[in-house]
């Protein structure tokens, strides 16, 4: 009895094709900075329609704003640097909202930063530590600017005035061999 085949997933396709050539686990990596870049790129470029009003290679919009080309921009990521084109358009009235202007990290490194920091390393242990897992060189002004973007948050925190009265309810317990129907089991007491 002969097999049915199934029909050809576009997708499926396409993943097989973006993976062809890949034999190391480097190369994977560099599969999907590349893959991220595009990604980021096309949101950029779909925020950029949204704000003008029309698709690529059509007219200008009714107030006359057009696209204006791309300005290169490298953000650090999780995974290491990632070198952008952000598109603008002429009256330089276009801010994107995925890759804000003047943010140099997107999100998920301010964390890492604050909880290695939080643990107890110092400024140049993360500095180290940053550069052994993202190949960039981060400089200590950076680290510190993110800690202490949120150190007046902290003590605003640790001022704030307290409740007069807080509920606690301490649990205790004691293990202790019992003998319960002929079997010794512990128990807490």
């Amino acid at each position: 009895m002969a097999r049915r085949r199934k029909a050809a997933d576009p997708q499926q396709a396409a993943v097989e094709e973006l993976v062809a050539g890949v034999e190391t686990p480097e190369q994977l990596e560099a599969v999907f900075r590349q893959l991220k870049q595009r990604m980021v790129e096309q949101v950029l470029q779909a925020e950029l329609t949204a704000h003008l009003g029309y698709p690529p290679g059509e007219g200008r919009g009714a107030d006359g704003n057009a696209r204006n080309g791309t300005t290169p921009k490298t953000v650090l990521t999780e995974e290491g640097t990632l070198p952008l084109a952000i598109p603008r358009d002429r009256a330089g009235t276009f801010t994107p909202a995925f890759v804000p202007k003047g943010v140099r990290r997107l999100p998920g490194f301010d964390q890492k930063v604050l909880s290695l920091y939080a643990r107890g390393l110092t400024v140049r242990d993360l500095q180290a530590h940053l550069e052994e897992c993202y190949q960039v060189p981060v400089s200590p002004d950076v680290i510190t600017a993110v800690t202490d973007a949120v150190w007046d948050e902290a003590q605003h925190w640790q001022q704030r005035p307290l409740e007069p009265v807080y509920v606690a309810v301490a649990l205790d317990g004691l293990r202790v061999k019992m003998r319960t129907e002929g079997i010794v089991r512990q128990q807490v007491v």
